[in-house]
Parts: structure tokens; sequence; C-alpha cells
């Protein structure tokens, strides 16, 4: 079963940053696209960023420029640098291996707070 753990996450104010970590296991992860996703208090989940097997990225619009997804392999671990936070950006984030046409696994999240 392929496990996703989470961690990073935590209470910053706005302007600040954060780095979140995702470290895969039992899971083949250097052909596996992997994604986070964010969902805030009463809101959907929503997509954030993905990262291809190649490296290729992409970003929803609400957090491009400020966000950047990356991966070591080696480490079976994708990551969520996060700056210019902003209270919107509040919400518990998850760590997801595939596309937004195919997730196969979520990791169990982590919250972040950005405070005013």
């Amino acid at each position: 079963q392929v496990q996703l753990v989470e961690s990073g996450g935590g209470l910053v104010q706005a302007g600040g940053s954060l780095r979140l970590s995702c470290v895969a296991s039992r899971i083949a992860f250097s052909i596996n696209a992997m994604s986070w996703y964010r969902q805030a208090p009463g809101k959907q989940r929503e997509y954030v960023a993905i990262i291809s097997s190649v490296g290729g990225r992409n970003y929803a619009d609400a957090v491009k420029g400020r966000f950047t997804i990356s991966r070591d392999n080696a480490k079976k671990t994708v990551y969520l640098q996060m700056n210019s936070l902003k209270p919107e950006d509040t919400a518990v984030y998850y760590c997801a291996a595939g596309n937004r046409a195919s997730i196969s696994s979520w990791g169990q999240g982590t919250q972040v707070t950005v405070s005013s």
C-alpha cells in the first residue's frame, strides 16, 4: 500500500514562507507525477500544483509566482515551497500521487495557517 507522509506545515504571518515535504513509500516514485492539493474550512479540496516524472510543472493561478513544486527522486520526496503567503492560503495541504485526471493515493494532510 502506497504511503505518503506530509510535513512542514505550521503557523506563519502573512508574507512569510513555509516549505512542505511529502515522503513516499511503496511506490515507483520516479515514474509518478506528484501533486499538491489543499482544502480550506468549508470549501472543496482544490488543486495547487503538479510536477511530472520528468520535472514539468504546473500551478493553479492562485499560487503562480509564489509557490514552487520540486522533487528529489532519490529521496522519494516532493516539496512545495510557499512564499509570500496570504491568509487565503490557510488550508490543510495534501500530497497526492498522480495527476488531476487520476489520483492513486493521498497523504494525511498538513495544516498551514497564515495569520494577517
